[in-house]
């Protein structure tokens, strides 16, 4: 069977391929079987994301909904999942703070179409080919930067004022809120961590997240813990999807929101990319990068006008989708199709869920996306860690935007023409 790389440069989604090579009822049940897999992982995940990024949990799950279905729909990956992820919540907080949530919205929107922009001009390959320190760098930090954001609501404190968003002045609020500790949400959000490491030890196959956080929900409930819950803080969740319609917007907010949508669109490029790469490592598949690029622009118009949030690959879930035997993008709509159906039939539950554990949830992503390994390996190498370090520095001190442009400039100094290149540095 060829691997795809004769047609990577082709614009033609993935599923149009795959049903053209024949696809039949056993192919469709181990998709079914793989989006059912997916579903799980992705419901408290989805919720977790967007209460951490400053929004309504159900704004996670319209995301997951709308831009799952038209990443798989439309992308140039067989098993890519697309959906909210952890690495976009500083950029989507820092956005509602500042814009509110039509500047959010509006944000989204510019950046699906910046994306849709890029694969249509055949620059998906420039995206692709960031230097790895840069790229292993602002993971870091991003990891560093959520994990901060999740402090206040796994310890339960009170602030007497609105949360800092930079890291250093939210550290010294949040220690300053110490004396508010509450043992039971602190209980609650590292039991959810230990029980999902647990599992993922000695149960690899269940669906740890989902399990740990039933578990949480239930414990609140029967022992009447005062601590914050999805309904006490956001109230109910809907039991569907809202009407499509167009943020609203202006000329001077178009401007204004600018700078912020080509952060949105370069860490999306970048993720979905990376996430796709992984799925070919897996499977020995190779995808197209200018169509999945295309797919990740229309899927953030599409959940922008359901007032979702950023939609990319997701490197955890796609992975999940591969192990769980998927063998076509039709996993990841019938993925977008359970969460759904859960929307339809079971949202009222998730009004029990405590915020303590989707701060649970959000530590175990944070361990899990930080390259810690890959970090130490690359600080060894003084070319590598010139480039990594003030790149990990920059995103957690400072934003994003300043870590990748800083890492990439040292990256292009470093690699003047005849100097030795260490493999690391490739």
């Amino acid at each position: 069977m060829p691997d795809g790389s004769s047609t990577a440069h082709l614009y033609h989604p993935k599923l149009l391929t795959t049903i053209g090579e024949g696809y039949g009822l056993a192919d469709l049940q181990r998709d079914a079987t793989a989006g059912l897999t997916v579903a799980v992982v992705a419901l408290p995940l989805s919720m977790a994301i967007a209460v951490a990024s400053g929004v309504t949990p159900e704004r996670g799950l319209f995301t997951a909904i709308i831009g799952g279905c038209l990443v798989s729909a439309l992308g140039g990956s067989r098993y890519q999942i697309g959906g909210p992820a952890g690495a976009f919540i500083v950029l989507v907080a820092a956005t509602v703070s500042q814009f509110g949530l039509d500047g959010l919205l509006l944000t989204v929107l510019v950046s699906g179409l910046l994306l849709t922009l890029i694969g249509a001009l055949g620059l998906g390959s420039l995206i692709r080919h960031m230097p790895h320190p840069v790229t292993v760098g602002f993971t870091c930090g991003i990891a560093g930067t959520i994990f901060s954001s999740q402090i206040r609501d796994l310890f339960g404190l009170i602030l007497a004022t609105k949360e800092p968003g930079p890291v250093v002045p939210k550290l010294v609020a949040l220690g300053s809120a110490l004396p508010t500790m509450s043992w039971a949400a602190l209980g609650i959000g590292v039991g959810t961590s230990t029980l999902i490491f647990a599992l993922r030890r000695w149960r690899p196959n269940w669906p740890g997240m989902l399990i740990a956080i039933a578990v949480a929900s239930a414990a609140t409930l029967v022992f009447d813990l005062p601590i914050e819950t999805i309904g006490t803080r956001f109230g109910e969740i809907p039991q569907g999807l809202p009407v499509p319609h167009l943020p609203s917007f202006s000329l001077d907010l178009i401007v204004q929101i600018l700078p912020t949508a080509f952060s949105f669109t370069l860490l999306g490029g970048v993720e979905s990319l990376l996430s796709a790469k992984v799925a070919d490592s897996m499977t020995g598949r190779k995808h197209r990068s200018n169509m999945e690029l295309m797919a990740q622009g229309i899927a953030n118009i599409a959940s922008a006008m359901f007032g979702g949030i950023s939609v990319t690959g997701t490197i955890a879930r796609t992975a999940t989708n591969i192990r769980a035997g998927a063998r076509s993008p039709l996993s990841g709509m019938i993925h977008a199709g359970f969460l759904l159906l859960f929307m339809m039939v079971a949202a009222p539950l998730a009004r029990y869920i405590p915020l303590a554990a989707l701060a649970g949830v959000l530590v175990v992503v944070c361990w899990s996306m930080a390259e810690k390994e890959e970090f130490v390996r690359l600080v060894k190498n003084w070319r590598s860690a010139a480039v990594l370090v003030p790149t990990f520095a920059l995103t957690l001190l400072k934003d994003l935007t300043s870590g990748i442009v800083v890492g990439c400039a040292l990256a292009a100094l470093l690699a003047w023409p005849g100097s030795p290149q260490e493999e690391e540095d490739a």
